[in-house]
């Protein structure tokens, strides 16, 4: 059986799913293959701000829009690793390419960068990543967890964050709040 690579796309928590990690979640899909899946929780704020961040990385930034920006909860997997998704890629001293539009970046540089105005034009931060081993995601995605579909980077980098799980999902022609979050049998 071909497996389907679900790099670059949205992975969408159906309201059925429990689990309190992914309730109503939108994850971005940085890598997929046989090995397993790392994604990256894109609509959960975490109580951090980038101001708070650039403190405790001893960053010094005098720009208030930038210090009052919101770090997102991007899984339970690492919390205390950074993750930056943004465009355009840009020559970061660890950064994953995962499409022609969107590069995630984990190095320090980053980070330094965008607290001079000097970083990549739009970026959203995260700590922590949600991680599948190998064939897990398939399983839950056959079990009706997950929907999975294309990204937008304006979901990403422009819709707020309380709107991006049902703006995913109407990327694919589906209204979340006509899917019922009872499992039964009938």
């Amino acid at each position: 059986m071909q497996q389907t690579n679900l790099t670059n796309h949205f992975l969408i928590a159906m309201p059925a799913l429990a689990d309190p990690n992914f309730v109503r979640t939108v994850t971005y899909i940085c890598e997929h293959n046989e090995d397993g899946t790392l994604g990256i929780v894109i609509n959960r704020k975490s109580e951090i701000t980038l101001g708070d961040l650039f403190h405790s990385m001893k960053i010094d930034t005098d720009d208030p829009k930038r210090t009052s920006q919101p770090v997102y909860s991007g899984g339970p997997v690492h919390p205390e690793q950074g993750f930056v998704i943004h465009q355009p890629a840009g020559q970061w001293a660890s950064t994953l390419r995962v499409s022609d539009e969107i590069s995630v970046t984990t190095s320090h540089d980053i980070i330094e960068a965008i607290a001079k105005g000097r970083g990549p034009e739009r970026y959203l931060v995260a700590l922590g990543y949600a991680g599948w081993g190998g064939g897990q995601l398939e399983s839950e995605l056959a079990a009706n967890s997950w929907l999975s579909g294309p990204v937008d980077s304006k979901i990403i980098f422009e819709t707020a964050a309380e709107q991006r799980w049902e703006a995913a999902a109407t990327l694919l022609g589906v209204d979340l709040s006509l899917l019922s979050s009872d499992i039964g049998h009938a």
